[in-house]
């Protein structure tokens, strides 16, 4: 139950971050993306921020012996860049792209309304599960 509520509260944190910094707001995204055009660097800052909040966090977290909610920390044992590996992040980075939403973003979104984030949103659920049911798992 305590790692529900932890997740519950991290992720209330996380989106709330996200609407904060208006990486709910597809035009903002996409400005930011655009960088031989009208280009908006604000989006960095906030990129910037959260890697030194991530640097922080790791430096405190990997002191402990284990995780506060968890027996051992769960670290993935592949850290291979594979063809699968970039092809997904080749995807992920021109769906970004085309309407400035990404999964966290678009989730976030859904609590301010809109119907364009709520058609993501729906989108991202079919696409994960046509993956779970197809072979190339």
């Amino acid at each position: 139950m305590a790692r529900n509520i932890a997740a519950l509260a991290v992720g209330l944190v996380f989106g709330l971050g996200l609407t904060v910094s208006e990486m709910v707001n597809p035009a903002k995204v996409l400005a930011f993306l655009d960088v031989f055009g009208n280009w908006d660097p604000s989006l960095a800052f906030v990129m910037a921020a959260a890697l030194l909040v991530t640097a922080v966090g790791y430096r405190l977290v990997w002191r402990r012996e284990r995780p506060l909610l968890a027996e051992q920390f769960s670290v993935p044992a592949n850290r291979r860049v594979d063809a699968r590996l970039a092809a997904g992040a080749v995807l992920f980075g021109i769906g970004w792209g085309l309407v400035g939403l990404c999964p966290g973003p678009a989730i976030a979104a859904l609590a301010i309304g809109g119907v364009d984030a709520l058609l993501f949103v729906v989108a991202l659920s079919l696409g994960m599960l046509l993956f779970e049911w197809s072979p190339l798992k």
